[in-house]
């Protein structure tokens, strides 16, 4: 959440954040009204808790009617105390709720826009020309089925539709592309990790995964817990109200979790094979830093998505995302966009957000300073969403016999194979 000193001191600055995400700039007013009531609220409180105590003393004190008066008096003020108890209260719960549902403050730079005005800032690779090679590219759900290594038949019999089974050098491929991944991770820095996928009310509300994306999120109300839709969420709150040491900084992790989504607004899209699919699995890079940190961590946790890309030998664009297209607690954010032969243009697999100190105030996660305290800057960064990667992979490397090429970077993690047949 954004800092409500912040919002005070500079409600235009964030009246035009709301204004370049496509969200409610009418919130700003709301909030700074129920700021004001939310204060003048707790003065209140004070004020008479104040003269409460002041009267305790003075009672003790007292004799005769004196003490009549002031003991009639106490006992109106602990009405009006309680009163002014209840008031103050709500007024800060209808602040907190408010506030809650304000985005982060768009950084400065990011183009505006919606989701079809992100600017791709970086092509690397150039895409085969399979027409010259002499044949026609078979969708990944075609070369999966082929090769023994998708069954979507099963997977819908097993769990509804958008489900899957990996089989045979499916599941291989999945394993392969997990231990390059964490070993990629390992070597520059990151400390592995598998956390819950399971998490509570706070982690999810503090990443902002409970407000404009809650239709996509699986909840288990008998045990209020929730499916994480990205490892994320575990990473982001696993220091939540922590105070954590400045030489400590940055906290590097790469986290391999299952992860959830409904999928609710994806009604007709990509309903073939597994490029949208109720379940998958991830392999996701997060950071804690200092704030003035966190725009050169971003650059770098783009850059190993770069390199995870480029290791695979996959064609992308890098997408600077427009204001539009955010998600809550974005400042900023890049994608990365595989080239998709049979479909004949790029399509999302890795992303990267920088989301400033917006997670760490909602989880209370702070590092010391010569001054005190601070909230650290928290961003996020796919290494490789498994059904996407195992998509490019398959469509961009398959050969005419229906074969399929493996990129060199992930022989030493399936046994020294160079061909999937």
């Amino acid at each position: 959440m954004i800092d409500p000193k912040f919002i005070r001191t500079h409600p235009d600055a964030v009246r035009a954040s709301q204004q370049a995400r496509g969200e409610s700039v009418e919130l700003v007013d709301e909030i700074l009204a129920a700021d004001e009531a939310r204060r003048s609220g707790i003065a209140r409180f004070e004020q008479l808790r104040a003269e409460q105590n002041g009267l305790g003393k003075q009672v003790a004190r007292a004799q005769g009617e004196e003490k009549a008066q002031l003991l009639a008096r106490t006992r109106e003020l602990a009405a009006e105390v309680k009163a002014a108890k209840e008031a103050s209260d709500e007024a800060s719960t209808r602040f907190d709720e408010l506030v809650m549902g304000l985005g982060n403050i768009v950084a400065d730079g990011v183009p505006r826009g919606g989701e079809d005005d992100g600017v791709v800032i970086e092509t690397v690779g150039t895409p085969r020309d399979f027409e010259a090679e002499g044949f026609t590219p078979r969708d990944h759900l075609e070369i999966g089925e082929r090769l023994g290594a998708i069954d979507m038949e099963r997977g819908a019999k097993i769990s509804g539709s958008r489900f899957y089974v990996l089989t045979g050098v499916g599941a291989q491929l999945e394993l392969a592309l997990l231990n390059l991944a964490m070993a990629k991770a390992s070597e520059w820095g990151f400390t592995t990790m598998i956390p819950p996928a399971l998490v509570k009310p706070s982690a999810m509300a503090g990443t902002g995964f409970l407000g404009q994306a809650a239709q996509d999120v699986y909840h288990l109300p008998a045990d209020d817990l929730y499916l994480v839709g990205t490892s994320e969420v575990a990473l982001a709150a696993y220091h939540s109200d922590e105070i954590l040491d400045a030489e400590s900084l940055p906290r590097r992790y790469a986290a391999f979790s299952p992860c959830f989504r409904r999928e609710a607004g994806s009604y007709g899209k990509d309903t073939r094979g597994i490029f949208r699919v109720h379940w998958f699995d991830k392999v996701e890079m997060f950071i804690h830093c200092r704030p003035e940190d966190a725009a050169a961590w971003h650059e770098k946790l783009l850059g190993f998505e770069k390199e995870f890309l480029t290791a695979l030998e996959l064609p992308f664009q890098v997408l600077d995302v427009a204001s539009g297209d955010l998600g809550l607690s974005a400042a900023r954010k890049y994608d990365c966009y595989a080239w998709l032969p049979t479909q004949q243009r790029y399509r999302e697999v890795t992303s990267t957000s920088n989301c400033t100190q917006f997670q760490a105030r909602r989880l209370g996660i702070r590092y010391r300073t010569d001054g005190g305290t601070e909230h650290v800057a928290t961003l996020n960064g796919t290494l490789c969403a498994m059904t996407r990667i195992i998509i490019m992979l398959l469509e961009n490397h398959q050969q005419a016999d229906g074969s399929v090429h493996v990129p060199e970077a992930l022989r030493p993690f399936l046994g020294g194979v160079d061909v999937l047949r």
